[in-house]
C-alpha cells in the first residue's frame, strides 16, 4: 500500500520572551512548528534516520525565541521556518502556526509601568508561516475577537415558508466572535502597525454603519481593510452571531422597549466569507 502524505512535528510549544530594555517587552506564544519532507522510510520501514526528534523542534524553537528576542510574531515563525530549512536538507517544507497571548501594559497615576502588564483576553493575534526553499506565504489572523453593537443591525427579507418561526426586526443587537485571517501578497513595513490597522478597519465599519446582516457587514469590512492595508491579497471571515433574544415583558405589565434580552449563543448562526481584490 502506498504511503499518499505525511507530515509531522511539535504542538503546543509554549513559549515568553522579556525583552529587558529600559522597558521590558514580552510576547506571549504558542507554537505549532510541521516538517514536510523526506521522511517516508520512518513510517513504512520504521527508519529514523533521517527523522528530526519532536523535542529536538521544541528546543528549536526556544533557541530560534531567544535569538530573536525583539521579531514581531510574523518574523519569528519566518526566522524559525528558515531555521529547519537551513540545518536538514531532508525537510522540504515547515508550517509554522503561532497563536499569542496578549499582555497590556499597566498604569498607574498616568504613567505606564516599566514591567507590569494585564491580559488582554479579547482575541489571540495568529500567524502562519509556510516555507520552502523557493518560497515562503504568510498568513496573519485574530481568534475569537468580539464585539458587540446594541443597534443600527436587522435582518428582514429573507426567505418566509412553512418552516420559518423568526420575525423579521429592523432593530437588533449584533454581536460576534470573529476568527479572521488575512493572506499577505508583499511583507508591510511593521507587522503590528498592519494588523491594528486591519482590526481598527474592520471595528469601524462594523460600529458606524447600518448592519443588513452579518453578511453584509462582512462583505463591507473586508473590502475596507483591502482598501486600508494594500499589501493584503485577501481577508477571511468567520462569524457565529451571538444572540442577545429580547425578553417578553408584557405578561407582567411592562413594555420590553428592546431594552432586556436573554444572552445566548447556542444554537448559532455561522457566517464566513472571503474578500479579495
Amino acid at each position: 500500500m502506498p504511503l499518499i502524505q505525511n507530515t509531522y512535528g511539535k504542538g503546543r510549544v509554549r513559549v515568553m520572551r522579556v525583552h529587558r530594555g529600559t522597558r521590558h517587552e514580552v510576547r506571549e506564544l504558542t507554537i505549532q512548528t510541521m516538517l514536510d519532507g523526506d521522511f517516508a522510510a520512518s513510517y513504512t520501514e520504521g527508519d529514523n534516520r533521517t527523522v528530526v526528534a519532536t523535542d529536538t523542534i521544541k528546543n528549536i524553537a526556544y533557541i530560534v525565541a531567544r535569538e530573536n528576542m525583539t521579531a514581531g510574531t510574523e518574523h519569528y515563525g519566518g526566522a524559525l521556518a528558515a531555521r529547519f530549512l537551513e540545518r536538514y536538507p531532508q525537510v522540504e517544507r515547515v508550517r509554522v502556526s503561532l497563536r499569542e497571548t496578549r499582555w497590556t501594559r499597566a498604569g498607574f497615576g498616568g504613567t505606564p509601568h516599566p514591567h507590569s502588564f494585564v491580559l488582554d483576553a479579547n482575541g489571540q493575534p495568529t500567524a502562519e508561516v509556510s516555507a520552502t526553499r523557493g518560497e515562503t506565504t504568510v498568513v496573519s489572523g485574530i481568534a475569537g475577537y468580539t464585539f458587540m453593537k446594541t443597534t443600527e443591525s436587522g435582518w428582514v427579507d429573507y426567505v418566509m415558508d412553512e418552516y420559518t418561526t423568526l420575525p423579521p426586526t429592523q432593530d437588533r443587537i449584533a454581536a460576534t466572535a470573529m476568527d479572521a485571517r488575512w493572506t499577505w501578497l508583499r511583507p508591510p513595513a511593521d507587522y503590528g502597525d498592519a494588523n491594528a490597522r486591519v482590526l481598527s478597519t474592520m471595528l469601524e465599519v462594523f460600529a458606524t454603519t447600518y448592519s443588513r446582516g452579518v453578511q453584509d457587514s462582512l462583505y463591507r469590512m473586508g473590502e475596507a481593510a483591502l482598501a486600508a492595508v494594500p499589501e493584503l491579497g485577501t481577508v477571511s471571515m468567520a462569524c457565529p452571531n451571538k444572540h442577545y433574544l429580547p425578553v417578553k415583558l408584557e405578561p407582567f405589565g411592562l413594555s420590553s422597549d428592546n431594552m432586556v434580552f436573554t444572552p445566548t449563543d447556542e444554537p448559532h448562526g455561522q457566517i464566513e466569507c472571503t474578500v479579495g481584490r
